[in-house]
């Protein structure tokens, strides 16, 4: 009976766990399309918008490490360009990234959601770099 009730804590644990996860994901894709439109309207980043940038990454670092990921170096196909490029990317990369985690069941690591967590946070800092050098205020 004990043994029964650890096994159904267990269960609801990684359920509640899984469903955090969902939730994260879809924080990141929401947080990528405002980005996106905030970038477009303003043709810049604001403060507010850094934060959300921050928020973002710390999103899909939670994503990779929860689909078993860490730490990995990426190499894109194509680099954005500019910073309209890269936040058109990082929408684009955000909302794919959702789509893998809502399609995928809790009880399996997935190498593509780590792949697109990996290059999202790769985008950001590919962001970050233009902002920095005076493209976006």
């Amino acid at each position: 009976m004990a043994e029964e009730m650890r096994i159904k804590r267990e269960i609801n644990a990684a359920e509640k766990d899984h469903q955090q996860n969902l939730n994260r994901a879809k924080e990141a894709s929401d947080l990528g399309q405002a980005l996106v439109v905030s970038f477009k309207k303003n043709k810049s980043l604001d403060r507010e918008d850094i934060k959300k940038l921050e928020k973002l990454e710390k999103l899909a670092k939670r994503i990779r490490s929860e689909a078993g990921g860490s730490e990995d170096d990426v190499n894109l196909e194509k680099r954005p360009g500019n910073l309209e490029e890269a936040m058109t990317c990082v929408s684009e990369v955000s909302a794919s990234l959702n789509e893998k985690v809502q399609e995928t069941p809790r009880q399996v690591i997935s190498a593509t959601i780590i792949d697109k967590a990996n290059v999202l946070l790769e985008l950001i800092r590919i962001v970050r770099t233009f902002s920095h050098q005076g493209i976006a205020r």
